[in-house]
């Protein structure tokens, strides 16, 4: 048992550490990436009662907030990866296979799109952002590039 939590720990991690060097190219390629800063500004408003915003970017920043949104997005990696397990089962990690994997990174980009774009003021999968169909596609390779990780990791690790 804690031998399965401690593999699929690893693993989140492992396709989130695959997801940021994935964004850190598209970034240079001068493609929109990812800032962690304001996914932690959200995430740390939240606490104090306040979880939608019209621009995350014009809210009042908090200490810590890059840390948090780096914590978080790491957090939630490794929870998509005890997702993919409890769907696909124990089973899954002794041998991995890639649809399960890629599917669940299909499945959380429309966590993305129907609730952190919406909530930090972007609108529906950034339907308010003047190049929204640039950032749904960098979105979508990345979750991608995500299920891809989810099942390279566990492949590494069987």
């Amino acid at each position: 048992m804690l031998e399965n939590f401690a593999r699929i720990v690893v693993i989140g991690v492992g396709a989130t550490a695959l997801f940021d060097v994935y964004l850190a190219l598209v970034a240079r390629a001068g493609l929109p990436g990812a800032n962690w800063t304001m996914g932690g500004r959200w995430f740390a408003h939240m606490p104090r009662g306040r979880f939608v915003h019209a621009a995350i970017a014009e809210a009042p920043s908090i200490a810590g907030e890059t840390a948090v949104g780096w914590a978080m997005h790491y957090l939630i990696g490794i929870l998509y990866a005890f997702v993919l397990v409890a769907v696909a089962g124990t089973g899954w990690l002794v041998a991995p296979t890639l649809l399960p994997a890629l599917v669940v990174g299909w499945v959380t980009v429309l966590a993305g799109w129907l609730v952190m774009a919406p909530a930090m003021g972007a609108g529906f999968a950034a339907q308010r952002r003047p190049n929204r169909w640039t950032v749904r596609a960098v979105n979508l390779s990345a979750h991608t590039v995500f299920g891809f990780g989810l099942w390279l990791t566990a492949w590494a690790l069987a």
